[in-house]
């Protein structure tokens, strides 16, 4: 009669063996192609950064312009410019870094992206900010001019350039949009001067 075999038992959940080959699958890691590379680089660094950019290049003109246009001292706009810049980094730094832990949509370290953002929103104030230091409001005027004109054709190139827009398309909406802001802003300022 010949011997009977055990059949050897078939791993289930319970088995080790099969924790352990689930454990070694889920702790591998694959490498990152280039192209996840550089779409993480733009999610995690340059979205941030070209946020801050654009919200302190735009939402500083309006107040600038119009305090360059009521008080006719270039001084007061450059107080002017530098309490909205560093105010719109802190503001729009405490709200990118509040608003996404990064867990779910892997968008990176949240306070990275604060500080990103923070910083690049006060330079992007400062910069049309800074040529109300000139003496001359005339000078320090269309010095600001074209700071601002320079400010949004980066703006529009940094979105061509990392996030595919069309370049017509982007230079026109970033323009646009520049435009209107500064343009109430001469025009609060020169009401608010014929009213004095």
């Amino acid at each position: 009669m010949a011997a009977e075999t055990t059949p050897t038992p078939l791993p289930t959940e319970q088995d080790p063996r099969l924790n352990n080959t689930e454990a070694e699958t889920e702790g591998q890691s694959h490498p990152r192609t280039p192209a996840e590379t550089d779409a993480q680089f733009v999610l995690q660094k340059v979205q941030p950064a070209l946020l801050g950019l654009m919200d302190g290049s735009v939402s500083t003109l309006a107040p600038i312009f119009a305090a360059a246009g009521l008080t006719h001292r270039p001084l007061s706009a450059f107080y002017v410019g530098l309490a909205a810049s560093v105010g719109a980094g802190i503001s729009m730094g405490l709200a990118e870094a509040l608003s996404d832990d990064g867990e779910v949509t892997g968008r990176g370290n949240p306070v990275a992206r604060g500080a990103i953002t923070g910083l690049a929103t006060t330079i992007g104030g400062m910069l049309h900010t800074l040529p109300f230091l000139i003496a001359v409001l005339s000078v320090a005027l269309h010095v600001a001019y074209g700071v601002v004109v320079v400010e949004l054709l980066a703006i529009a190139y940094i979105r061509y350039h990392f996030m595919k827009s069309p370049l017509a398309q982007t230079v026109g909406q970033v323009i646009i949009g520049g435009g209107i802001v500064f343009g109430i802003g001469l025009w609060l300022g020169k009401i608010g001067a014929g009213s004095g």
